[in-house]
């Protein structure tokens, strides 16, 4: 029996209101349960006000046997802007994009640099994804050649520094993989079209469903969130790469990241994002599951 929780982003009085609303109490210094285990989806760092104490609490759960904790993109982005590229610099470039990121984490860790690179390690132990007979889950987009590939490539569903530092290169099957898993796929709008994010960045890049069809879809049906001013021209399925998607017949998914807005509720039956903007002042999401093919709304918690 495994409740999911979504991102966190260093919000930890949150994180432990719903961890006693699930049923999870402190017992020596650990949160646990009688009989049912947490599987977090990742982003743990940056944005929030209590990061070091959100890390203690999923890496003390997680060590105890009471958690699972996959990797997010914010932890992956992490390790990378403090590896040094064997060239010089950093394998994230310190753009003041990338620093303004990841600001409120180093903040809360100054003077305690030896602390935050024991994190980093752990950071490179978090698996990816997580796979039973009756589930899935992953960061951001579930891909089953992605995963597939990764399975291939990282021994026990882990990074290494080798892969890592491989990660990065532009335009390899491996930076495409680490990129649409952990942050979703997207595809470039028409030239001169452009959207504001929720940090207020002007993007051209538009995150898909990639879970639905999307044949002869429009730009706002691909948009998995809804946004004013897209193109209302077609798109043909033979733009998007790859031209594929996670079915109905498909096991539940579960996932994060996409920053979703409003009543957590579900996508579809079998597909679930937890991810409703806690660090935008939207709400902490879990989802009760309890083995069931058809998820339902009324599984949701959140606070």
């Amino acid at each position: 029996m495994i409740d999911f929780i979504g991102d966190i982003h260093g919000h930890a009085e949150k994180l432990t209101e719903l961890l006693g609303k699930l049923g999870y109490s402190l017992k020596n210094g650990v949160f646990s349960h009688p009989f049912r285990k947490i599987l977090f989806i990742g982003d743990y760092i940056d944005r929030g006000p209590q990061i070091r104490e959100t890390l203690g609490i999923v890496r003390s759960m997680v060590e105890n046997g009471n958690a699972i904790a996959l990797m997010g993109n914010h932890e992956y982005n992490a390790l990378c802007f403090h590896r040094e590229e064997r060239e010089g610099g950093h394998l994230r470039k310190h753009l003041i994009v990338n620093i303004i990121q990841h600001f409120e984490t180093l903040k809360q860790f100054q003077n305690r640099q030896d602390e935050y690179e024991d994190y980093l390690e752990w950071f490179k132990t978090l698996p990816l994804y997580y796979e039973t007979d009756s589930f899935r889950a992953v960061h951001a987009c579930w891909d089953d050649d992605h995963i597939a590939y990764l399975r291939s490539i990282l021994r026990q569903d882990r990074l290494n520094e080798t892969i890592l530092h491989e990660s990065v290169k532009w335009g390899t099957e491996l930076f495409r993989v680490f990129d649409e898993t952990l942050k979703g796929k997207e595809i470039l709008m028409p030239k001169g079209h452009y959207f504001a994010d929720k940090d207020s960045h002007l993007r051209n890049e538009l995150r898909i469903k990639w879970w639905k069809d999307l044949t002869n879809s429009t730009y706002q049906e691909m948009s998995v969130l809804p946004l004013e001013n897209l193109p209302e021209e077609n798109i043909t399925l033979s733009e998007i790469k790859p031209a594929t998607y996670y079915s109905e017949n498909e096991r539940p998914v579960f996932f994060g990241h996409y920053w979703l807005t409003g009543t957590p509720r579900l996508i579809r039956e079998n597909i679930c994002c937890l991810d409703f903007s806690v660090a935008k002042h939207g709400y902490l999401t879990a989802y009760r599951f309890d083995n069931e093919k058809e998820l339902s709304d009324d599984k949701f918690v959140f606070v």
